[in-house]
C-alpha cells in the first residue's frame, strides 16, 4: 500500500467539503463511511481493518481534485469501490503462513524491550498516555476505548487517529535507531 502520501488538514477539509455542505453534516458522513469501511474489512477477515479503511479514505482524498468534477451520486459508493481495490491488494500481499516461529534469542528480546522502554520514556507524558491507551485493546473494545479517549482529550476521533499514527511513527523511528545502536 502507498504509505508515502499523508493526509493533511487542508486535504481533510477538502474531503469534508465534498461530502456535505455543512461541516457538522460532513463530519457525521465521514464517520459513517469510515465505520462502514471498517465493518466491511472486518467482515472480509482482514487483520488490520482500521488501517485499510484509512488507506481507502486517503486514496479517495488524494484523487479528490480529479473525481470532484465527474462523480455524481452517493459519495459513499465511491469509497466502497476504492475499498474493493484496497481489499484485492490486501489479498495479493503475501500472507504469512500460520506456523510456529522459532524462539527468538532472549538477548534480542531484552534489547528490544529496553529500546521500547527508552523510546516510550522519550515521549511526553501526554503522548505516552495517548499511544498506550490507543493501542491497548482489541476489536470492539479498542473502538470503544478510542471513543472514550477522544472524549477525554476533547478531540475529534480523526484527529486522535492522526496523532496516534504520528506518535507511533516517532516510536518506530526511535526503535529502529535504538536497535541499530544496540545490535
Amino acid at each position: 500500500m502507498n504509505k508515502s502520501w499523508v493526509l493533511s488538514q487542508e486535504a481533510f477539509d477538502a474531503l469534508l467539503d465534498w461530502l456535505a455542505p455543512e461541516r457538522e453534516q460532513a463530519g457525521q458522513r465521514y464517520e459513517e463511511i469510515r465505520a462502514r469501511l471498517i465493518k466491511i474489512f472486518t467482515c472480509r477477515g482482514c487483520h488490520e481493518p482500521e488501517d485499510l479503511a484509512d488507506e481507502t479514505i486517503n486514496r479517495v482524498t488524494k484523487r479528490l481534485n480529479e473525481i470532484r468534477g465527474y462523480f455524481k451520486g452517493d459519495h459513499a459508493k465511491y469509497f466502497y469501490g476504492v475499498a474493493n481495490k484496497v481489499h484485492l491488494e490486501y489479498l495479493r500481499r503475501k500472507q504469512p503462513p500460520d506456523v510456529m516461529l522459532p524462539d527468538v534469542e532472549s538477548d534480542r528480546l531484552e534489547v528490544e524491550f529496553k529500546c521500547l522502554e527508552y523510546c516510550l520514556d522519550s515521549l511526553t507524558a501526554d503522548n505516552r498516555h495517548l499511544v498506550l491507551q490507543y493501542y491497548q485493546l482489541e476489536r470492539k473494545a479498542r473502538i470503544d476505548q478510542r471513543k472514550v479517549l477522544a472524549k477525554e482529550l476533547g478531540l475529534n476521533r480523526n484527529v486522535l487517529r492522526i496523532r496516534a499514527h504520528r506518535i507511533r511513527a516517532t516510536l518506530q523511528q526511535c526503535m529502529q535507531e535504538c536497535l541499530e545502536r544496540n545490535v
